[in-house]
């Protein structure tokens, strides 16, 4: 059986809101909504992909040293 509980609706500047009660607490900081029907559904938002992340992060203008990379010692099979 879903858990239920009846919220308020308040204003919040010119956007309709609703607190969300403790036990009804989502992951995260973000959140996805979507209206199904008469219904509004509030679900966590998926983690950010690993490559979306990096998109975000400024390049580095710096010079690495280079890495030695040595010829592997014969192996006898």
């Amino acid at each position: 059986m879903t858990a239920e509980r009846k919220v308020k609706i308040f204003r919040n500047g010119r956007n309709q809101a609703v607190r969300i009660p403790r036990e009804f607490e989502l992951p995260g900081e973000d959140a996805v909504m979507r209206k199904e029907g008469e219904r509004l559904v509030i679900e966590p938002a998926a983690p950010q992909s690993l490559l979306a992340l990096l998109k975000t992060l400024k390049p580095i203008d710096e010079d690495f040293a280079p890495i030695p990379d040595p010829a592997p010692e014969p192996v006898e099979l």
